[in-house]
């Protein structure tokens, strides 16, 4: 028989995730748990995972997602800080990160600032991975006033940002059209708070790139990388959650080599993405008229065992 000490050993050997966000991805091809959510798993992980909604998803990512209907109840932060007293009533706070995605609601946002300090006060260690999801290509899709809680309170205890291009320029305010560009809105961000920041994907010239960044001491220069990534043509569901949970993953692994993490990380999603797509196709799917629900059960080994077939490019 099992004890109780085996138990409390055997969730604490593992790195444990506590993941905030949407779960778009319950609503179609993948019904239950989130996709970042079954990456972490799928990478070992032990993982819980607390929605930010009851049902459905937030009527302005719905829209922007192409889903026809909308229903549902977006959680608050009060309803969030009564979970989080549960689970400090069984002492099970213990987490190595903290990974957050989509929030919209302010209530909520603020909550998990409160959060943060709580996790950290039981793990000083604890790594907080935050996708600042507000909007893309010049569109918010959260309420103007989130802007600036991310801005002002959630960057400076994050310990890894990967915003996209339009998240990086609403958090520094400045406008990104080179990669120079990109690199100086990474070292504002550092200058703010993080050590490792990622912009997951920038659009110049018709060529998309990730920038990445890692301040390994503050007031250091930091060491920059760039990753020329292809454009697909189709849209997917999910894959900014899955890029911050492959980028947490696998930064874990090389803690020290953000680089390595990030051509894994791509390498595995382009994997994916190709893979979804060929499915679609074989299936009769017009791929540019609807969202793709990615093909992550079938790609479990682009995942663990990744073909690095985008490499990092260092900044000199």
């Amino acid at each position: 028989m099992v004890s109780e000490d085996q138990i409390l050993s055997s969730r604490i050997g593992y790195a444990g995730v506590f993941r905030f966000g949407s779960a778009k991805e319950n609503m179609g091809f993948y019904n239950g748990r989130n996709n970042s959510v079954r990456f972490l798993l799928l990478f070992g992980y032990v993982t819980k995972y607390q929605s930010n909604f009851r049902f459905s998803r937030e009527t302005r990512i719905f829209r922007w997602l192409r889903y026809p209907t909308f229903k549902g109840q977006v959680l608050n932060g009060q309803q969030l800080w009564e979970l989080i007293e549960g689970l400090e009533g069984n002492e099970l706070l213990f987490y190595t990160h903290l990974l957050t995605g989509y929030i919209g609601s302010e209530s909520f946002l603020n909550t998990v600032l409160q959060v943060v300090n709580k996790l950290r006060s039981i793990n000083p260690e604890l790594i907080y991975v935050c996708d600042p999801v507000m909007g893309d290509e010049g569109k918010l899709y959260v309420p103007q006033e989130l802007v600036s809680v991310y801005r002002e309170k959630v960057v400076p205890v994050a310990s890894m940002l990967t915003p996209n291009q339009f998240e990086a320029e609403l958090l520094t305010g400045f406008r990104i059209q080179s990669e120079g560009q990109g690199r100086e809105a990474c070292r504002l961000l550092h200058a703010a708070g993080p050590s490792k920041v990622i912009i997951t994907s920038i659009n110049i010239d018709g060529n998309l790139l990730l920038i990445g960044s890692h301040q390994k001491e503050k007031g250091e220069p930091p060491r920059q990388f760039k990753i020329v990534i292809p454009k697909i043509p189709a849209y997917f569901t999910g894959t900014g959650d899955l890029m911050t949970a492959l980028l947490l993953g696998w930064s874990n692994k090389y803690r020290d080599n953000l680089e390595i993490a990030a051509e894994l990380a791509v390498s595995s999603l382009q994997a994916l993405l190709h893979r979804t797509l060929s499915d679609y196709k074989n299936a009769g799917h017009d791929s540019q008229s609807t969202s793709l629900e990615i093909r992550l059960i079938q790609s479990q080994d682009d995942i663990r065992n990744p073909q690095v077939n985008f490499k990092a490019e260092i900044y000199s």
